[in-house]
């Protein structure tokens, strides 16, 4: 009883001053029990509401790539799955999935892909550059990894307008647990503090309940998207591929990650938050959850069908048979059932 008493004042802290220490956000994440859990999603979903209605925006995703050139423990793309059939849209494909979406009402393109170096920045300024003559009340979000200061600054004075970098885990001793020895959590967290100073809508993000993390980790992660402030942040449950090192052990839980969502609310209430496909998939209503624990962001798939069974990085990936009208008029349905609506807007962040 005493520790539910001492979680209730932190969540209050929390919404008042959008602060804790790391020892508070440890007492806060290790007390969550259901009635702890309710309360603060309604408070998340107040916050939500008060920046944005009950407004969902929707993201148009192009999975345009999936050759990777990292190693990632827990990635089904990983370089070294020889059990991937490879493939790269030409850049007439990405731009019909831009004009297919465009048609049904996006009004945001990301554009999602392994570190595949065949994408010079010669060819994403130019496909950058057309998607963005044509459509040009449109935002393009980016999502492929690790580049140099230099490429990030080629492609925003192209015209792309966000990108997404989850940093997996602010940890470096947890990130060396997930990843190769070539990539440190200190050079990720480095690309997102230069997409901030070069001027993109930032989007960061971590797995929860990833093989190794405890919940230090993850105070960790919350003192980092304090610090950092981005934009967006997604977050979603670690889901094993059964081609890979992890493929054996537990997926994070549907639970601490609506649960963290709603945290992550209250501490940045103007941030984008997605409720990300990896929800979906461990609970068929998945997505309805997080929005209702104060997500206010869907991102479905325009890729061509044909190629969607190929992005998998982890198992049982949803929607990947649907074309994409169905999967727009899918999740307007499924958000008017739970008190949201679909809006056709470009959905900057507040924040």
């Amino acid at each position: 009883m005493e520790q539910t008493n001492q979680c209730e004042e932190l969540l209050d802290q929390l919404k008042n001053e959008r602060a804790l220490t790391k020892a508070q956000w440890v007492t806060l994440i290790d007390g969550r029990n259901e009635d702890l859990f309710r309360q603060a999603s309604a408070m998340a979903r107040e916050e939500q509401n008060r920046w944005y209605g009950h407004d969902i925006y929707v993201r148009g995703l192009i999975e345009f790539t999936n050759y990777c050139r990292n190693d990632c423990y827990y990635c089904g793309i990983r370089r070294s799955n020889g059990n991937v059939h490879r493939y790269r849209l030409s850049e007439e494909e990405i731009l019909g999935c831009c004009q297919s979406g465009y048609e049904l009402g996006f009004r945001t393109f990301v554009l999602q892909g392994g570190e595949d170096g065949y994408f010079t920045d010669a060819r994403l300024c130019a496909l950058i550059k057309k998607i963005k003559d044509a459509y040009p009340d449109c935002a393009i979000t980016l999502s492929i990894g690790e580049r140099s200061k230099e490429s990030y600054q080629a492609l925003f004075d192209a015209g792309a307008d966000r990108y997404l970098l989850r940093h997996e885990t602010w940890n470096p001793e947890h990130y060396a647990k997930l990843h190769p020895k070539e990539l440190s959590a200190q050079h990720r967290q480095q690309c997102l503090w230069d997409l901030k100073e070069i001027g993109y809508q930032v989007g960061a993000g971590f797995m929860a309940g990833s093989p190794y993390q405890t919940t230090e980790n993850l105070a960790e992660d919350m003192l980092f998207l304090k610090e950092l402030n981005p934009q967006m942040v997604g977050i979603g449950p670690f889901i094993p591929h059964h081609d890979t090192p992890f493929k054996d052990e537990s997926a994070g839980t549907l639970e601490l990650t609506l649960y963290l969502l709603s945290l992550i609310r209250l501490m940045l209430p103007k941030v984008l938050l997605p409720a990300t496909t990896a929800l979906g998939t461990i609970d068929p209503k998945g997505r309805e959850q997080g929005i209702l624990a104060g997500a206010n962001v869907i991102m479905p798939n325009l890729s061509p069908t044909e190629v969607r069974k190929d992005y998998l990085l982890y198992d049982n990936k949803i929607c990947t048979g649907d074309e994409s009208a169905q999967c727009r008029r899918c999740l307007e349905s499924r958000m008017e059932a739970i008190g949201y609506h679909v809006v056709t807007d470009r959905g900057d962040s507040k924040n």
